[in-house]
């Protein structure tokens, strides 16, 4: 099994003029993956709700979170 996918992974918004409702600045969301929307240039992240939705990638910056804060980052963003 390929490690580094199956560490979670996380991302900040940078950009959510076009998604002012749904998505907030500097608010890190867990991605999920999707080699398809991959493909076409969007991601799929985990919002406020527990529900993922697909979003242009050039919103978001992907971060490196430490091991010992990826169990709060889930925390937070289970529903």
């Amino acid at each position: 099994m390929d490690t580094e996918s199956s560490q979670p992974r996380f991302a900040v918004c940078v950009n959510n003029s076009a998604y002012p409702d749904d998505l907030k600045v500097r608010t890190i969301y867990q991605v999920l993956p999707d080699e398809s929307a991959a493909r076409s240039n969007y991601i799929r992240v985990v919002d406020e709700t527990g529900e993922d939705y697909l979003y242009p990638a050039e919103l978001f910056v992907i971060i490196d979170v430490p091991a010992e804060a990826q169990k709060a980052f889930m925390e937070a963003v289970s529903p």
